[in-house]
């Protein structure tokens, strides 16, 4: 743990983060319209202030002075600045299909095709998987395996 941290996983004030997914406007940025790209994940920014949001919920607001904006993170869409960043292809919610079928045990469980969700993003050194909502059923899956459900609209990420 690192010991400028107050508690596991809580940042402190001035300390660097990344921000693991794209942060859009969700309306409560001004002057920009709800889904406007705010800050695209990977950039790094302070943490500037800690506070709470609906009394449940911790929002980090951070200071990204290359992007000159100031946006509130959740925890689980930020890591420190100095922890390794592997960029990945999908992100949480992020609606993709299978490229090839998937199974357990020899079982073909979703056939090539089959639309799931993105429900956590997994970096493991170099390799990128993801734990992917098919039908009521979480699998985890390797990046190779999946493709955009909606490539017509999918905004493939820099790397």
């Amino acid at each position: 743990m690192n010991p400028e941290r107050f508690d596991e996983g809580r940042f402190e004030y001035g300390e660097a983060v990344r921000v693991t997914r794209n942060i859009r406007n969700d309306g409560t940025y001004p002057g920009l319209e709800v889904g406007h790209l705010l800050i695209r994940r990977g950039s790094v920014g302070n943490v500037v202030e800690v506070g709470t949001f609906l009394q449940d919920q911790v929002i980090f607001t951070v200071h990204f002075l290359n992007h000159g904006r100031m946006v509130g993170c959740r925890l689980e869409e930020l890591i420190s600045a100095d922890d390794p960043w592997n960029p990945s292809r999908f992100e949480f919610r992020d609606q993709v299909v299978c490229a090839v079928d998937l199974g357990i045990k020899g079982q073909i469980l979703y056939p090539k095709g089959t639309q799931g969700e993105i429900f956590k993003v997994i970096r493991d050194n170099e390799m990128i998987q993801y734990h992917v909502n098919f039908t009521g059923r979480m699998l985890q899956v390797p990046e190779s395996a999946l493709e955009p459900a909606h490539p017509e609209t999918f905004n493939e990420p820099e790397g």
